[in-house]
């Protein structure tokens, strides 16, 4: 995600907010970015979802019952 500066902090933001120990991951968000791991995976998909839900991007929004 090296090319989406703003997208890229906003999965970090979401990495150490839901991974914030060892105890979650043992790897800091740029090892984890650079091994692709799910919990890296996990924090970028969320940071998508929620840049489509704060640009008004209905497709890519969660449907939220």
């Amino acid at each position: 995600m090296q090319h989406d500066l703003a997208l890229r902090e906003a999965a970090r933001a979401i990495y150490e907010s839901v991974y914030p120990g060892e105890e979650w991951t043992r790897l800091p968000f740029d090892q984890a970015e650079r091994f692709g791991t799910v919990h890296y995976r996990n924090a970028v998909d969320a940071a998508r979802r929620a840049d489509a839900y704060l640009n008004g991007d209905s497709t890519s929004q969660l449907l939220l019952i």
